[in-house]
């Protein structure tokens, strides 16, 4: 029997369809890695592009309720207005280097009337209870605040939180709950400096640093198994024709010859053979 006779066999037919969908479900794995990279490369750029730009209006980066562009995300912006303390969140379990707290979002009233979210920042869990030992509390009177935008987040179902904290900074909630005036709902911001300065702060958000990961390797690596589940496929099917072949014929199939030795292990023959017993 030829080897290709064998290959369309039903047994090496359904052997082949199984390393192809193998195959197929590596590419799909290495490209769904691939989109991760591609993903994390754009945040990348988006930070190098934002972070240290020079701040400007609200509305000129963000035009009436409209969702943040996800290519003005980390954008700076100056604003002017008062802290509404009375009506200040905890955003709970929010980690940061291992260390569990809380992010403190106190609504500012702007000139404009419109209310918002600022971030100012992280506080790390009390020692005796599950909110922070000690609130700072913002400057009061008119300050003026450089925050850097962010989209707001996804609610989590079936997570809720205690009275005076929040799961997500899900801003149509935050739409709902904060009076005083028309919340703005496409973006908050991160604090990053406000002036007159508190006295004291919670830790501030850290730029974040320009690592894509191993997604690039993963792809690479998905890809090489979906090739070799068709070379361990194909030398599958060598192997056992050759023994098809060998029975067929009376042949025995050769054995490989031995490896000729090196001179390296020329030499270790000779030391083992010079030294002592027992040594």
């Amino acid at each position: 029997m030829s080897i290709l006779s064998l290959a369309l066999t039903r047994r090496w037919l359904g052997w082949l369809a199984f390393t192809t969908v193998f195959a197929i479900a590596c590419v799909a794995l290495a490209q769904w890695q691939w989109a991760r990279r591609v993903e994390t490369v754009a945040e990348i750029r988006v930070v190098a592009q934002n972070w240290d730009a020079a701040p400007v209006a609200l509305r000129e980066v963000l035009p009436g309720d409209t969702p943040l562009d996800p290519d003005a995300e980390w954008t700076p912006v100056a604003l002017e207005g008062e802290y509404l303390l009375d009506q200040q969140l905890l955003v709970r379990n929010r980690p940061l280097t291992g260390r569990p707290g809380f992010e403190v979002l106190t609504p500012l009233l702007l000139d404009s009337g419109e209310i918002f979210i600022v971030n100012r920042g992280w506080l790390p869990t009390g020692e005796a209870q599950d909110s922070p030992d000690v609130v700072p509390s913002p400057p009061t009177g008119t300050v003026e605040v450089i925050a850097r935008l962010k989209p707001g987040e996804p609610t989590i179902a079936g997570r809720g939180a205690p009275e005076g904290q929040i799961a997500t900074i899900n801003l149509p909630e935050l739409v709902e709950r904060i009076e005083g005036g028309e919340v703005v709902a496409g973006a908050y911001g991160l604090l990053d400096s406000e002036s007159p300065a508190a006295a004291e702060r919670p830790t501030a958000a850290l730029r974040p640093a320009p690592d894509e990961g191993p997604h690039l390797s993963y792809t690479f690596q998905w890809y090489l198994f979906a090739l070799l589940g068709f070379i361990g496929f194909g030398w599958a099917l060598r192997h056992e024709h050759r023994a098809m072949r060998a029975e067929e014929t009376g042949v025995p199939i050769e054995p490989r010859k031995p490896r000729r030795p090196t001179d390296a292990d020329i030499e270790d023959e000779i030391l083992d053979a010079g030294s002592p017993r027992g040594s």
